[in-house]
């Protein structure tokens, strides 16, 4: 697992390569000695998967989940993978069952969005996103826990279950919605209307509490909205998404995710000098990033910048080689430029496509 997370953490392709390899030799080894332990033959699929090697991974999921049907981690790892199948119908199917015996755990309800969006779009998901704002209010009282209440040496797993603590009445966290009730809206046009002046003072009630109780239910809390606004600018509603992007910036202004989606917000209006500047900013805070890479290589490329795009995504393809996406990107900037290796970017980029999962694979837990 060490190797593994070496691995994932390597900026150069070589590294990554030889940690991977080392990780599939110690794990390759532990299955060996012990065929029949479940957690062996789920990470040993789970690293399988990470080196894109998807059916080897389904057969070792298959060892792991016939000793424990049941196991958390190893549902969800077979929803990712039936995802990089294309089986997305299957794989919701399959998150479903999950959430039904963990229905509070919210890396399971981040994967169950990615599915909606593709099979019904981005509106149809967006219902997914106010649900885990109910379900985050319910499970996490803000005006009760304090710094104290720290259980950050919970597993992953795990920290999204705890168990709820006893509640006052509080506020209630809500998606917005400026659309006008005669052209339809997520919610009824009674509520519509109203839920806007609502959210506003409601998520500053949330910010200012943030620092109390354990830092995860505050990323929890960024990534429901980072998400929604994902799907608003899917969705075409600019002023929505910038108001959970703004929600999320009053958490955490210096995230790298924060800005990173400002920025996608302010190309998306046109505003690309402003696109630059923040994507500037994510990639001094992360400079690996590989959504802040593509992205700002994209924008170079569509600026006039054709050569420095061809640089920055030159970097992201050295330091995300599965990604199909910078594999893309970098065929379109080589196309610019009218270069004979084009070709060959688009098509690593429709191989990896074919075997990427709705989400990273990484989102899976590797600890003991």
């Amino acid at each position: 697992l060490c190797f593994s997370l070496q691995a994932s953490r390597a900026t150069l392709k070589a590294d990554r390569n030889e940690f991977n390899k080392r990780a599939l030799k110690a794990l390759n080894k532990a299955h060996s000695l012990d065929p029949h332990d479940a957690q062996i033959s789920m990470y040993l699929a789970l690293q399988l998967a990470l080196v894109r090697q998807v059916p080897a991974a389904m057969e070792a999921l298959q060892e792991a989940l016939s000793l424990q049907a049941d196991d958390l981690n190893s549902l969800h790892l077979l929803t990712l993978l039936l995802s990089a199948q294309k089986h997305h119908r299957h794989a919701l199917d399959i998150l479903d069952l999950a959430l039904s015996q963990h229905p509070d755990n919210f890396n399971l309800l981040l994967t169950k969005v990615k599915l909606e969006e593709a099979l019904f779009g981005p509106a149809a998901a967006l219902q997914t996103c106010e649900d885990m704002l109910h379900r985050w209010q319910s499970c996490y009282d803000f005006s009760r826990l304090s710094d104290t209440d720290d259980s950050s040496s919970l597993p992953a797993a795990e920290k999204s279950e705890v168990s709820p603590v006893v509640r006052k009445a509080s506020i209630h966290l809500n998606l917005p919605d400026f659309q006008d009730a005669s052209i339809g809206s997520l919610s009824p046009p009674s509520v519509a209307a109203s839920r806007l002046e609502a959210a506003f003072s409601e998520v500053s009630e949330v910010s200012s509490s943030r620092r109390q109780g354990p830092s995860y239910i505050w990323t929890t809390l960024e990534s429901i909205w980072l998400q929604s606004g994902e799907l608003f600018m899917a969705d075409g509603r600019l002023k929505e998404a910038q108001f959970c992007i703004a929600e999320a910036g009053l958490l955490f202004p210096n995230s790298h995710c924060v800005l990173l989606q400002r920025g996608r917000l302010a190309e998306l209006r046109g505003q690309m000098n402003e696109a630059k500047s923040l994507y500037d900013e994510a990639l001094a805070i992360h400079p690996a990033g590989e959504r802040i890479l593509l992205h700002m290589g994209h924008l170079l490329v569509k600026t006039g910048r054709v050569h420095l795009g061809e640089k920055v995504l030159r970097d992201a393809v050295q330091m995300h080689s599965t990604s199909h996406e910078v594999w893309s990107g970098l065929g379109e900037a080589l196309q610019a430029l009218n270069h004979s290796e084009a070709s060959d970017c688009f098509f690593t980029a429709l191989e990896l496509e074919a075997s990427c999962p709705i989400r990273p694979f990484v989102i899976i837990p590797r600890e003991l």
